[in-house]
């Protein structure tokens, strides 16, 4: 996986951030937002190249797993997982298991992204530097679980 400008200009913003007073981080945080939101963008559609050359059964093992994890006791989800699932019965278990292992990864790294924006708007609520900080290496994590998880995602295409 090739290194993302916009990633490692948001990496490099927030790891200076977490020296910064609380000042400073009032007076900055529209600009950490921005790079933050460029840098996700930027793996947002990396994601999707690397996806878009799977094969077609790795998609529809894919598919399946996010449609069962879509289910909610709804009739919809229901039927949707249903027709995902037949559509990857005949997908290899080593194509499942490669799925499953970049859905693992994309899940990690969605929860901590998630994690640190939810650490962000408290900071901010409460006005606090030290959670700020903490969410600044959250964000640095998350934006690593989401490399990570690409790579895998790149291996899983590889393998087929």
């Amino acid at each position: 996986m090739k290194k993302l400008v916009a990633v490692e200009d948001a990496k490099k913003l927030l790891t200076e951030a977490q020296d910064w007073s609380l000042w400073r981080w009032l007076t900055e945080k529209g600009r950490v937002r921005q790079t933050a939101d460029r840098g996700t963008e930027a793996l947002d559609e990396l994601e999707k190249q690397v996806k878009a050359a799977w094969s077609e059964d790795l998609q529809r093992a894919y598919d399946e797993l996010l449609a069962q994890a879509a289910l909610d006791h709804n009739a919809r989800a229901k039927r949707q997982y249903e027709k995902a699932k037949q559509a990857a019965q005949a997908v290899a278990a080593p194509v499942k298991q490669a799925a499953a292992r970049v859905k693992e990864a994309d899940d990690a790294a969605t929860h901590a992204r998630d994690e640190a924006e939810r650490i962000f708007d408290e900071a901010e609520r409460r006005l606090s530097t030290s959670m700020a900080k903490e969410g600044a290496r959250m964000a640095i994590e998350a934006y690593d679980l989401r490399e990570k998880a690409i790579r895998k995602a790149e291996a899983a295409a590889r393998a087929q």
